[in-house]
């Protein structure tokens, strides 16, 4: 399995292997790095990157490890920032529309009242273009976290390897 060049926003992969999900399992659990942390949740394993190199953007990768009907396993891994960073960021783009509704709903109400209203409107143009600046900040953030997503994946591959 590969990855393509350029990195989605968290980005998946299957991987199908010829053993059963147990041994694979516990050959992950075992491979010590110190340059990554593994913790084991039933058939999920979450590997990060240590907490010596680890930094605000840095990725995790998330594996699920279950049984095939022929004996072998199947392998679902997902990409992704830190939980934490991805409930803040989320938090915030809500945010954002809401206040955009919120200074738009009342910017129809003024209007309709003959009221000034071109405040209102600048407070939705600021929506618009804090929410620009949230994503392109969040594009740098990934751009910077891409080559630790690279390493996560070479650790996996060497892990399943023995």
């Amino acid at each position: 399995m590969s990855l393509p060049n350029e990195i989605v926003l968290r980005p998946r992969f299957q991987q199908l292997l010829a053993e059963p999900a147990a041994g694979v399992l516990q050959r992950l659990e075992q491979s010590n790095d110190p340059a990554f942390e593994l913790k084991r949740m039933d058939d999920h394993i979450f590997i990060k990157i240590g907490e010596a190199r680890r930094h605000f953007w840095s990725p995790q990768l998330q594996l699920e490890i279950l049984d095939e009907e022929d004996g072998g396993c199947k392998i679902y891994g997902l990409f992704g920032p830190n939980p934490t960073l991805w409930t803040f960021f989320m938090f915030l783009h809500f945010g954002v529309a809401t206040l955009f509704i919120i200074f738009g709903i009342w910017a129809y109400s003024s209007a309709a009242l003959g009221r000034d209203y071109g405040i209102l409107v600048g407070a939705m143009v600021f929506m618009v273009v804090l929410w620009f600046v949230l994503y392109a900040f969040g594009r740098a953030g990934r751009a910077r976290g891409k080559p630790q997503m690279r390493e996560l994946h070479n650790f996996f591959q060497k892990a399943l390897q023995g």
